[in-house]
């Protein structure tokens, strides 16, 4: 082997590592985005909005898999959302993602957990067979605490975190659970768009 290409060949190697294990952190940002909400169910404040959209890049549906936990950490309502390619999907924190939790208290505070998967057997069942696929956006607004009588209101994109394959068992089994025991209950419903 000539000395020139010992030289580049490990340089080859390191980049080929680089690059393979860049896109698997990207990847695994990609599919996993976080929220918060609050005042939401509270008399006299306005209602949250949560904005999803498919921006097209695998030119396909996806599915929006959302959980909603509230700030007890208990997760109170979980639901799959099958977001179209260019579509954008509005729902209501107050009347779609908290209005049917699965026991009798309505959450005020709490985070939202979306992962953006691939269309899986119902078309987008949260509860099991969820394949992250990268590429859903979401926002949110938030309503601030009072200041006087007016409640100020704020819109944050969702955070990308990483997907651990221990989280993605537990929402899933979570939300499996809500089916079997909340008869109903516990299952959000996926506002309006697409």
């Amino acid at each position: 082997m000539s000395s020139k290409l010992c030289k580049v060949l490990p340089l080859v190697v390191i980049a080929l590592l680089v690059l393979g294990l860049g896109s698997g952190v990207a990847m695994a940002q990609d599919v996993y985005k976080l929220n918060y909400f609050s005042n939401s169910n509270t008399p006299g404040a306005p209602d949250a909005t949560v904005r999803i959209d498919n921006p097209g890049l695998t030119y396909g549906n996806l599915c929006a898999m959302i959980y909603v936990f509230d700030n007890d950490q208990q997760l109170t309502e979980c639901c799959g959302c099958v977001e179209t390619h260019n579509g954008l999907r509005t729902l209501s924190v107050k009347k779609d993602l908290t209005s049917n939790p699965l026991t009798p208290s309505f959450s005020k505070t709490g985070v939202i957990k979306i992962i953006s998967a691939a269309v899986n057997n119902s078309p987008c069942d949260p509860t099991s067979n969820v394949t992250p696929r990268a590429n859903l956006r979401a926002w949110g607004t938030h309503i601030q605490n009072p200041v006087g009588t007016a409640y100020p209101i704020t819109e944050t994109e969702f955070s990308d975190s990483t997907l651990g394959a221990t989280e993605l068992a537990n929402l899933q089994a979570q939300c499996a659970f809500i089916g079997i025991l909340g008869s109903g209950a516990g299952i959000c419903t996926c506002g309006t768009g697409d």
